[in-house]
């Protein structure tokens, strides 16, 4: 009797440890992510106003250069875009909403931020298109900060609480 309650028992903490972790990683994940998109953009920026190179083989450049948790979402666009008839980039950059939530931990605020990257992309004059990837980038950078600072608080926080509710639900079963 006493090993099962003691099997139990490191079933119960493993478990809720593994979810309390889990929810965790959720907040490295973003900030990880947003860092990597970060570079992606610049690289983007680099191709498009400094390379002048169109918009789908610039993507392919992203896909290619940038890091693979992150640049695959560009891979995704140029693929839309090239099958899409209607050639808009807005429209291809917001065919990835469901993987940026899904994939990178993107909260609304930042999945906005990428969606106004797809509305100027390919829209203007390279000097306005620069202004708009500095812009952009300037708020990538303030999502980076805000990230930082929600990874710290939560992700300790979620972690612990994953070893102590399965430490009280130990107690209220022994």
């Amino acid at each position: 009797m006493g090993l099962i309650k003691l099997t139990g028992s490191l079933l119960i903490i493993f478990s809720t440890t593994l979810i309390g972790f889990y929810y965790g990683r959720k907040y490295s994940s973003r900030l990880k992510n947003l860092i990597y998109m970060e570079q992606c953009i610049k690289i983007l920026e680099t191709e498009i106003v400094y390379g002048a190179v169109p918009l789908p083989e610039a993507l392919t450049n992203v896909y290619n250069k940038g890091n693979k948790e992150v640049s695959f979402v560009f891979e995704d666009i140029k693929n839309h875009l090239l099958g899409n008839k209607k050639g808009e980039a807005f429209h291809s950059f917001s065919h990835v909403i469901i993987s940026l939530k899904d994939k990178l931990n993107f909260k609304e605020e930042d999945i906005e931020m990428f969606l106004s990257l797809g509305r100027v992309v390919g829209s203007s004059n390279r000097q306005d298109q620069e202004k708009n990837f500095k812009l952009i980038l300037n708020q990538i950078t303030i999502l980076e900060r805000e990230a930082k600072l929600e990874r710290d608080k939560n992700e300790k926080m979620f972690k612990n609480l994953g070893i102590l509710i399965g430490l009280a639900i130990i107690i209220i079963l022994v």
